[in-house]
């Protein structure tokens, strides 16, 4: 799922050569995202699209080659006259006055030439690490003067298994290794441009958009005219328009002295990120996104905001909660803390960062929603767009979720720029945690984090390269906290100690039980409500109108979509447990990302949409029939009833950390659903519905017991 869609598209023709573009958002100046090399496409810039949108215009386009554009083999397609003139195309096409254009590598060629022969069209020029003819003495020069010897004899790219291919390898730069095994040369050089640790995720998206093009469409583009250092110190010299210049001090690709000598031929501003490759766009964004929106404001109007600046003496304490919309369980047992939290600071004022579905619940509860809210790219559509058949792909779709989590960060750095807060808590949030860590000095507040599981951990079926990356996210976990300790005031692990797997992060990696124990307080468990309150189950039932002689199962898949095929699975069977049971109920509830008129009606069946208090249904319930979700199985686990769980496939959260928990109470009955037939389920409701427990008690002080460990940050 794309964090944001573009508002208008269409397509520009420079000879014979079709140009696809792109225009999001509205506001001064406009940004022009220039292609680079047509290795990779106009993707390149998913981190930055949704952020910039919010503040300006934003328009990008593919270059020839890749992405929706054409792909000639004709070299004059890809040479620098042909390259400026499908930028002034596309700006023709959008209208609007002089741009900000922003141009990585290869394309600050065209954008130095855009700004020295069409300064009318230029309000400002950003380049990021440019690849441009002055200071050619790295490896890709050495390359280029060889693109045209025999296939070079060298050993397949070691990248696939995140190891760095070594500098010699730059012989595959070669238009005979690009003809017979471009695939490889795609992952050695992808892997070039991500000179940082922890780039997996980076490399793999490069690879795919490279594998959009082929090696014939790099060779014509090689044979391509480009400018000479003399051409561009002249260019620079007449360009009047402000620059800046971004690079790494780790690029591989270009080194960081071409910045420099740009800077002193154009007067332009140089910031050097240290530690960064070639793309920091991709592997640095919020630190690019910033820098790139901060020089495009002063190049705009002017600004008629104003602001007042409060004593902190003399303003309530404010708090921003951030819960994870994957899931209604966080909803519910963070409204449970926040209450708690009030009693500790009655004056306390909240405000929930969130969106569909945690609104509802917030809303239902008499919550303050921030406003900005409405600028958050749905995580729970993004699962929803992932997922199979009962099968979320979960670590997957979380790797690929990045583009809306790092687009939900932006949204959170502008509301905690504009509004001091006290305090903020996340709730599984994954894109404050991540990106705080990535930019510590955004912290200017206290930070609390919470979750219910720690460590990635690999499917049996995901080979080793699942195994090898969800080690590398896990080590890149731990490096942030080793690094940056105090940007977690407070960690809160929602659960005690045993409830942790005794799992390794990895190889050469801690066990995440003891490294666990070490970095986070235990909160135990917070159910969100409190058993006593349906401990009465016979007067709990009168109220919700369930009959005595009624045998109530209720069905349940979470405030996602992805439980519809397990709901429609668990309907098919309801006959074969009608016959089985009598007087079977059974009461289907599909939540608020499933249309209840997708399940078909029969006797005996209660279909309904959202259930705000379904605790209270759990807990009136004879059986409950779950996914392997940690807060409804632990809310039967507190009401003491029987339940069947079918986790959903390749969720490793809910087949290892939920699975381990529930173990730990002695809690539910658990089947696969590739087992699921109307039989098999019908004997499973049979054996377990109405049957008496004997879990280990859940503990009911939860919420106090975090609010405890929140109420002494503020």
């Amino acid at each position: 799922m794309r964090a944001r869609e573009a508002d208008t598209e269409g397509f520009v023709e420079h000879d014979g050569v079709k140009i696809h573009y792109e225009v999001y958002g509205d506001g001064e100046p406009t940004l022009l995202l220039m292609p680079t090399w047509t290795i990779v496409h106009k993707r390149l810039w998913k981190g930055q699209i949704p952020f910039l949108a919010r503040h300006h215009r934003v328009v990008t386009y593919d270059g020839p080659g890749n992405g929706r554009s054409d792909r000639p083999l004709e070299p004059s397609a890809y040479g620098q006259e042909a390259q400026v003139a499908y930028a002034l195309k596309v700006l023709d096409a959008v209208g609007g006055g002089p741009v900000v254009q922003v141009a990585l590598s290869k394309a600050a060629n065209w954008a130095l030439d855009l700004a020295a022969h069409h300064a009318e069209r230029v309000r400002g020029t950003v380049l990021i690490g440019p690849t441009v003819a002055v200071a050619d003495t790295d490896a890709v020069r050495l390359a280029h003067s060889a693109l045209d010897g025999p296939r070079p004899d060298v050993e397949p790219s070691r990248v696939p298994l995140v190891e760095k291919d070594p500098p010699e390898q730059w012989a595959k730069y070669n238009r005979a290794y690009w003809r017979e095994d471009y695939d490889d040369f795609v992952w050695f050089f992808l892997g070039q441009c991500f000179s940082e640790r922890h780039s997996t995720k980076q490399i793999e998206d490069g690879v795919r958009w490279g594998r959009e093009t082929t090696g014939a469409v790099l060779v014509a583009d090689s044979h391509g005219s480009r400018p000479d250092a003399d051409t561009l110190a002249a260019w620079c010299a007449r360009v009047t328009q402000p620059v800046l210049l971004i690079h790494g001090d780790k690029d591989r690709i270009s080194p960081v002295r071409r910045s420099e000598l740009l800077a002193d031929l154009t007067g332009g501003e140089l910031v050097t990120l240290e530690g960064a490759g070639h793309i920091p766009l991709a592997r640095d964004p919020v630190r690019v996104n910033l820098l790139i929106h901060d020089f495009a404001q002063r190049l705009g109007p002017a600004s008629a905001a104003r602001r007042t600046w409060a004593r902190w003496s003399h303003r309530p304490k404010r708090v921003l909660y951030i819960s994870s919309p994957i899931g209604l369980g966080h909803a519910r047992r963070d409204v449970a803390i926040a209450a708690a939290l009030r009693e500790r600071h009655p004056d306390v004022q909240i405000d929930w960062l969130a969106q569909h579905p945690v609104t509802r619940v917030l809303e239902a509860a008499g919550e303050h929603v921030h406003p900005a809210s409405r600028w958050l790219a749905n995580e729970s559509a993004h699962i929803e767009g992932e997922a199979g058949e009962h099968d979320p792909h979960c670590f997957e779709a979380l790797r690929r979720m990045d583009e809306v989590l790092l687009a939900n960060f932006m949204v959170f750095h502008d509301v905690v720029r504009d509004t001091p807060y006290d305090l903020v808590v996340g709730d599984e949030s994954w894109d404050v945690d991540h990106f705080l860590h990535e930019n510590p000095e955004l912290k200017r507040f206290a930070y609390a984090w919470l979750t219910d599981f720690v460590g990635n951990l690999p499917m049996p079926d995901g080979g080793p390269r699942e195994a090898l990356v969800t080690a590398d996210y896990n080590a890149e976990m731990i490096d942030h906290i080793a690094r940056y300790p105090r940007i977690r005031d407070r960690a809160v692990f929602v659960g005690n100690p045993d409830d942790v797997v005794d799992a390794h992060f990895g190889p050469g990696l801690p066990r995440i039980r003891d490294w666990t124990r070490e970095h986070y307080a235990f909160a135990g468990y917070v159910t969100g409500f409190d058993p006593a309150a349906v401990a009465d189950r016979e007067a709990l039932r009168a109220d919700l109108g369930y009959r005595p002689d009624e045998r109530v199962c209720v069905v349940t898949v979470g405030g996602s979509g992805v439980g519809g095929h397990l709901l429609r699975r668990v309907v098919d069977g309801y006959g074969a447990a009608a016959a089985r049971v009598p007087g079977l109920r059974m009461v289907v509830v599909t939540g608020p990302r499933i249309d209840p008129r997708s399940v078909p009606a029969a006797d005996g069946l209660d279909v309904r949409a959202f259930v705000p208090d379904l605790y209270r249904h759990l807990a009136a319930s004879d059986l409950a029939i779950v996914q392997g979700g940690l807060t409804t199985c632990m809310e039967l686990t507190a009401a003491r009833r029987p339940f069947i769980y079918i986790p959903l496939r390749h969720h490793f959260e809910q087949n290892f950390h939920v699975a381990h928990r529930l173990d730990q109470y002695g809690a539910g009955y658990r089947l696969d659903y590739d087992d699921l037939t109307p039989d098999t389920l019908g004997a499973a409701i049979a054996a377990q519905i109405g049957r008496d427990t004997a879990y280990r008690p859940v503990e009911t002080d939860g919420a106090a017991r975090a609010a405890d460990l929140l109420a002494d940050l503020l």
